[in-house]
Protein backbone atom coordinates (compact mmCIF):
# COMPACT_ATOMS: atom_id res chain seq x y z
CA UNK A 1 0.00 0.00 0.00
CA UNK A 2 1.31 3.88 -0.32
CA UNK A 3 2.52 5.56 2.59
CA UNK A 4 2.60 8.98 0.74
CA UNK A 5 0.32 10.34 -2.01
CA UNK A 6 1.42 10.42 -5.43
CA UNK A 7 0.70 8.93 -9.05
CA UNK A 8 1.19 4.88 -9.74
CA UNK A 9 3.26 3.26 -11.83
CA UNK A 10 4.67 -0.64 -11.50
CA UNK A 11 1.93 -2.64 -10.13
CA UNK A 12 2.15 -4.94 -13.12
CA UNK A 13 5.51 -5.26 -12.82
CA UNK A 14 5.52 -5.88 -9.25
CA UNK A 15 2.76 -8.35 -9.38
CA UNK A 16 4.91 -10.09 -12.52
CA UNK A 17 8.12 -9.90 -9.97
CA UNK A 18 5.43 -12.37 -7.44
CA UNK A 19 4.55 -14.57 -9.61
CA UNK A 20 8.15 -15.10 -10.98
CA UNK A 21 9.16 -16.14 -7.60
CA UNK A 22 6.17 -18.38 -7.00
CA UNK A 23 3.88 -18.49 -9.57
CA UNK A 24 1.65 -20.65 -7.04
CA UNK A 25 0.97 -17.03 -5.15
CA UNK A 26 -2.38 -14.92 -6.09
CA UNK A 27 -1.81 -11.42 -7.02
CA UNK A 28 -4.85 -8.86 -7.04
CA UNK A 29 -4.04 -5.86 -8.79
CA UNK A 30 -6.35 -3.33 -6.67
CA UNK A 31 -4.79 0.08 -8.74
CA UNK A 32 -4.03 0.63 -12.07
CA UNK A 33 -0.73 2.44 -12.77
CA UNK A 34 -1.22 6.03 -13.57
CA UNK A 35 -4.24 6.25 -10.84
CA UNK A 36 -3.63 9.02 -8.03
CA UNK A 37 -2.75 7.34 -4.72
CA UNK A 38 -3.69 8.38 -1.14
CA UNK A 39 -2.27 7.54 1.96
CA UNK A 40 -3.38 3.90 2.73
CA UNK A 41 -4.32 3.32 -0.88
CA UNK A 42 -4.34 -0.34 -1.63
CA UNK A 43 -1.95 -1.29 -4.97
CA UNK A 44 -1.55 -5.17 -4.67
CA UNK A 45 -3.29 -8.20 -2.76
CA UNK A 46 -0.95 -10.93 -2.58
CA UNK A 47 -2.05 -14.29 -0.80
CA UNK A 48 0.21 -17.57 -0.56
CA UNK A 49 3.36 -18.68 1.02
CA UNK A 50 4.47 -15.95 3.93
CA UNK A 51 7.98 -17.28 2.63
CA UNK A 52 7.77 -16.47 -0.87
CA UNK A 53 6.09 -13.24 -0.38
CA UNK A 54 8.98 -12.02 1.78
CA UNK A 55 11.22 -12.91 -1.20
CA UNK A 56 9.83 -11.43 -3.62
CA UNK A 57 8.93 -7.80 -1.37
CA UNK A 58 12.15 -6.21 -1.37
CA UNK A 59 12.20 -6.09 -5.70
CA UNK A 60 8.77 -5.76 -6.02
CA UNK A 61 8.30 -2.78 -3.98
CA UNK A 62 11.59 -1.32 -5.21
CA UNK A 63 10.40 -1.39 -8.74
CA UNK A 64 7.19 0.44 -7.71
CA UNK A 65 8.49 3.35 -4.95
CA UNK A 66 11.36 3.99 -8.36
CA UNK A 67 8.75 4.18 -10.57
CA UNK A 68 6.04 5.80 -8.66
CA UNK A 69 8.17 8.08 -7.80
CA UNK A 70 8.77 9.42 -11.43
CA UNK A 71 5.09 9.51 -12.68
CA UNK A 72 4.45 11.36 -9.52
CA UNK A 73 7.14 13.98 -10.52
CA UNK A 74 5.95 13.99 -14.07
CA UNK A 75 2.32 14.81 -13.09
CA UNK A 76 3.53 17.77 -10.90
CA UNK A 77 5.31 19.50 -13.84
CA UNK A 78 2.32 18.08 -16.21
CA UNK A 79 0.19 20.36 -13.88
CA UNK A 80 2.25 23.23 -13.75
CA UNK A 81 1.70 24.15 -17.40
CA UNK A 82 -1.99 22.73 -18.06
CA UNK A 83 -3.66 24.62 -20.46
CA UNK A 84 -0.43 26.55 -21.54
CA UNK A 85 -0.14 24.17 -24.82
CA UNK A 86 3.06 22.73 -24.17
CA UNK A 87 4.11 18.76 -23.50
CA UNK A 88 6.47 17.61 -21.02
CA UNK A 89 8.85 15.59 -22.17
CA UNK A 90 11.64 13.11 -20.67
CA UNK A 91 15.21 12.17 -21.63
CA UNK A 92 17.65 9.87 -22.14
CA UNK A 93 19.42 10.24 -18.71
CA UNK A 94 17.38 7.30 -17.18
CA UNK A 95 19.58 4.23 -15.40
CA UNK A 96 21.02 1.69 -17.40
CA UNK A 97 18.89 -1.22 -18.13
CA UNK A 98 15.86 0.70 -16.74
CA UNK A 99 15.15 3.18 -19.56
CA UNK A 100 11.92 1.40 -21.01
CA UNK A 101 10.71 1.42 -17.25
CA UNK A 102 11.29 4.81 -16.34
CA UNK A 103 9.99 6.15 -19.46
CA UNK A 104 7.06 3.97 -19.41
CA UNK A 105 6.28 5.76 -15.69
CA UNK A 106 6.57 9.26 -17.33
CA UNK A 107 3.34 8.48 -19.60
CA UNK A 108 1.56 7.37 -16.38
CA UNK A 109 2.29 11.00 -15.08
CA UNK A 110 0.94 11.94 -18.03
CA UNK A 111 4.10 13.02 -19.81
CA UNK A 112 5.57 12.05 -23.02
CA UNK A 113 8.80 10.21 -24.12
CA UNK A 114 11.90 11.71 -26.44
CA UNK A 115 13.71 9.31 -28.09
CA UNK A 116 14.56 5.60 -26.58
CA UNK A 117 17.69 5.50 -28.06
CA UNK A 118 20.10 7.03 -30.71
CA UNK A 119 18.08 5.44 -33.83
CA UNK A 120 15.10 6.79 -33.11
CA UNK A 121 15.84 10.48 -34.77
CA UNK A 122 18.93 12.47 -35.80
CA UNK A 123 19.66 15.07 -32.44
CA UNK A 124 22.54 17.26 -33.59
CA UNK A 125 24.40 18.14 -30.70
CA UNK A 126 26.72 21.06 -29.21
CA UNK A 127 29.73 18.87 -29.64
CA UNK A 128 28.66 17.10 -32.81
CA UNK A 129 28.54 21.02 -34.43
CA UNK A 130 31.66 22.08 -32.51
CA UNK A 131 33.41 18.93 -33.98
CA UNK A 132 32.37 19.24 -37.60
CA UNK A 133 33.10 22.87 -37.72
CA UNK A 134 36.53 21.90 -37.21
CA UNK A 135 36.28 20.46 -40.99
CA UNK A 136 34.98 23.44 -42.43
CA UNK A 137 31.50 23.18 -42.27
CA UNK A 138 28.58 25.82 -40.96
CA UNK A 139 25.76 24.67 -39.30
CA UNK A 140 23.74 24.37 -42.12
CA UNK A 141 26.07 22.55 -43.94
CA UNK A 142 25.54 19.75 -41.32
CA UNK A 143 21.83 19.81 -41.21
CA UNK A 144 21.55 19.63 -44.72
CA UNK A 145 24.07 16.71 -44.57
CA UNK A 146 21.66 15.07 -41.70
CA UNK A 147 19.09 14.93 -44.42
CA UNK A 148 21.36 13.81 -46.72
CA UNK A 149 22.17 10.38 -45.19
CA UNK A 150 18.79 10.09 -43.25
CA UNK A 151 16.06 8.32 -43.55
CA UNK A 152 12.83 9.87 -45.15
CA UNK A 153 10.75 8.51 -41.35
CA UNK A 154 13.41 10.06 -39.18
CA UNK A 155 13.40 13.50 -38.54
CA UNK A 156 16.43 15.79 -37.71
CA UNK A 157 16.77 18.04 -34.29
CA UNK A 158 19.02 20.46 -33.87
CA UNK A 159 20.37 22.24 -30.63
CA UNK A 160 20.50 25.95 -30.90
CA UNK A 161 21.83 28.23 -28.27
CA UNK A 162 20.57 31.52 -29.65
CA UNK A 163 17.98 32.91 -32.06
CA UNK A 164 20.57 33.17 -35.17
CA UNK A 165 21.37 29.70 -34.99
CA UNK A 166 17.98 28.86 -34.99
CA UNK A 167 17.63 31.20 -37.94
CA UNK A 168 20.13 29.47 -39.52
CA UNK A 169 19.20 25.73 -38.86
CA UNK A 170 15.90 26.41 -40.01
CA UNK A 171 16.63 28.08 -42.96
CA UNK A 172 18.88 24.26 -43.94
CA UNK A 173 15.52 22.75 -43.07
CA UNK A 174 15.53 21.17 -40.04
CA UNK A 175 12.26 19.75 -38.57
CA UNK A 176 12.80 20.54 -34.81
CA UNK A 177 14.63 22.81 -32.46
CA UNK A 178 16.34 22.26 -29.18
CA UNK A 179 16.28 25.45 -27.57
CA UNK A 180 19.15 25.41 -25.08
CA UNK A 181 19.72 26.97 -21.80
CA UNK A 182 17.94 30.06 -23.35
CA UNK A 183 16.50 32.59 -21.05
CA UNK A 184 12.33 33.13 -22.21
CA UNK A 185 13.14 36.50 -24.17
CA UNK A 186 15.79 34.79 -26.45
CA UNK A 187 12.97 31.36 -26.77
CA UNK A 188 10.17 34.07 -27.62
CA UNK A 189 12.40 35.30 -30.41
CA UNK A 190 12.69 31.89 -31.56
CA UNK A 191 8.68 31.00 -31.59
CA UNK A 192 8.63 34.19 -33.45
CA UNK A 193 11.13 33.16 -36.11
CA UNK A 194 10.06 29.82 -36.45
CA UNK A 195 6.48 31.14 -37.40
CA UNK A 196 5.38 26.94 -37.00
CA UNK A 197 8.08 25.81 -39.44
CA UNK A 198 9.49 23.17 -36.92
CA UNK A 199 8.46 22.02 -33.11
CA UNK A 200 10.27 23.41 -30.96
CA UNK A 201 11.82 21.79 -27.65
CA UNK A 202 13.15 23.77 -24.20
CA UNK A 203 15.86 22.49 -22.51
CA UNK A 204 18.35 22.91 -19.70
CA UNK A 205 17.49 22.75 -16.16
CA UNK A 206 14.06 23.53 -15.81
CA UNK A 207 12.38 23.18 -13.19
CA UNK A 208 9.24 23.83 -11.43
CA UNK A 209 10.08 27.45 -10.76
CA UNK A 210 10.90 27.90 -14.08
CA UNK A 211 8.61 25.96 -16.11
CA UNK A 212 5.60 28.19 -16.36
CA UNK A 213 8.02 31.02 -17.85
CA UNK A 214 9.56 28.68 -19.79
CA UNK A 215 6.01 27.40 -21.24
CA UNK A 216 4.72 30.76 -21.78
CA UNK A 217 7.32 31.43 -24.41
CA UNK A 218 5.08 29.19 -26.76
CA UNK A 219 7.23 26.13 -26.94
CA UNK A 220 6.04 22.73 -27.96
CA UNK A 221 7.94 20.70 -25.87
CA UNK A 222 9.53 21.41 -22.50
CA UNK A 223 12.13 18.04 -21.77
CA UNK A 224 13.23 17.62 -18.20
CA UNK A 225 15.56 15.64 -17.45
CA UNK A 226 15.10 15.73 -13.73
CA UNK A 227 12.10 13.59 -14.60
CA UNK A 228 13.95 10.08 -14.30
CA UNK A 229 17.69 11.45 -12.97
CA UNK A 230 16.67 12.74 -9.87
CA UNK A 231 12.99 11.85 -9.10
CA UNK A 232 12.53 11.01 -5.00
CA UNK A 233 10.85 7.04 -4.52
CA UNK A 234 7.42 7.48 -3.25
CA UNK A 235 7.23 5.51 0.04
CA UNK A 236 5.64 2.22 -0.64
CA UNK A 237 5.27 -0.80 1.79
CA UNK A 238 4.28 -4.59 1.94
CA UNK A 239 2.16 -5.69 4.92
CA UNK A 240 1.50 -9.41 6.38
CA UNK A 241 -1.77 -10.02 7.85
CA UNK A 242 -3.00 -13.92 8.66
CA UNK A 243 -6.60 -14.67 8.10
CA UNK A 244 -7.07 -18.03 9.42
Amino acid sequence: HAKSPGVLSGSEIAAAVFHRVDPDLTVEVALVDGATMERGSVILRVSGSAATMLKAERTAVNFMQHLSGIATATATYVEAVNGMGSQIIDTRKTIPGLRSLEKYAVRCGGGHNHRQNLGDGVLIKDNHIAALKLRGMSLGDVVRQAHERASHTIKVEVEVTSVAEAEEALEAGAQLLLLDNMSPDEMRKAVEVNKGRALLEASGGINLTTIQAVAATGVDLISVGALTHSAQALDISMDISYQG
